[in-house]
């Protein structure tokens, strides 16, 4: 990072979203921020591992010029639920249209996971833009993994440094909870089997994550299937906990955004019966994340 960007970051009205993770970011109008602006904000985002904007008012075009200032945006596994003429936004909602379809995909992203976990290249970030929002219920919870991995003793730490997870897209869809459909030959084809590893080494400065998730995971490598299983339950409890998780409580126009090299993320579940819900999802294409001593 420059030292003009270094200096722009640090005049920015930031606030923590959590004690030392997330940022706040206040003041900042995206639909008619400069390109230097935006820039400013992707270093604010690459520090802090998780942003917040809030009172946006962003229209389709709007989002996709935000979202490209991080980097190519990544197209959806599933389809249907796009915004028509924009394949990168993809529609979370319990809404139906006038005849009676659903609008979005509703209760998607609940379970504690990491996007894309079961491709070669999981996406970097994840945009979510708040269009219609519950009054209660429908949280969104970000999980700081590098703190959790910090907070681990030596010895944990070189038992799980050499871990490699088994993800399945196949895995996930057969045992979800939520949504449950058929898999389409095209769908599995373009969705192999993918192995990547526990501790995930962060590209920009090194820092390591324990990247444990939940859904895609199949197998741990070397492993009897009882005792991986047991062992990922640990590790999801142990870095679910209070202390690492920041819990977001939706306004309309708020747009939040976090790093999924070192997050893991849930929604919540709502009244689905009383409240409407719509937002919008915008994915960055990411890299084929680093093990520890690569």
């Amino acid at each position: 990072m420059t030292t003009s960007l270094t200096e722009s970051v640090a005049a920015l009205q930031i606030t923590p979203l959590k004690s030392e993770f997330g940022a706040h970011i206040h003041n900042i109008d995206l639909k008619n921020a400069d390109d230097a602006t935006l820039a400013t904000v992707v270093e604010a985002f690459r520090l802090h591992g998780a942003i917040l904007l809030r009172n946006q008012s962003m229209e389709p075009d709007d989002l996709m010029r935000f979202i490209s200032a991080f980097g190519e945006p990544e197209l959806h596994t599933q389809k249907n639920y796009c915004l028509p003429g924009y394949p990168h936004i993809f529609k979370l909602s319990n809404m139906l249209d006038e005849n009676g379809k659903p609008l979005g995909a509703h209760n998607d992203g609940v379970g504690w996971h990491t996007d894309y976990s079961y491709k070669k290249e999981p996406v970097m970030c994840t945009m979510l833009y708040a269009v219609t929002v519950p009054d209660e219920g429908g949280e969104t919870l970000l999980a700081d993994q590098v703190a959790a991995y910090e907070d681990l003793p030596e010895a944990k730490k070189a038992q799980l440094d050499p871990l490699k997870i088994h993800h399945s897209y196949v895995h996930f869809i057969e045992n979800r909870e939520f949504n449950s459909y058929q898999i389409s030959d095209e769908i599995r084809d373009a969705n192999p089997d993918v192995i990547h590893p526990m501790i995930r080494v962060h590209p920009a400065d090194g820092r390591k994550a324990l990247w444990i998730s939940t859904g895609t995971v199949k197998h741990i490598i070397g492993m009897e299937d009882d005792q991986a299983m047991k062992l990922v339950d640990e590790l999801v409890e142990y870095v679910t906990q209070p202390k690492y998780v920041y819990s977001h409580k939706w306004q309309q126009g708020d747009v939040l955004m976090w790093d999924n090299r070192c997050t893991l993320h849930t929604g919540s579940l709502y009244d689905d019966k009383k409240y409407n819900r719509m937002a919008h999802r915008l994915w960055v294409k990411g890299e084929a994340p680093i093990s520890v001593g690569d």
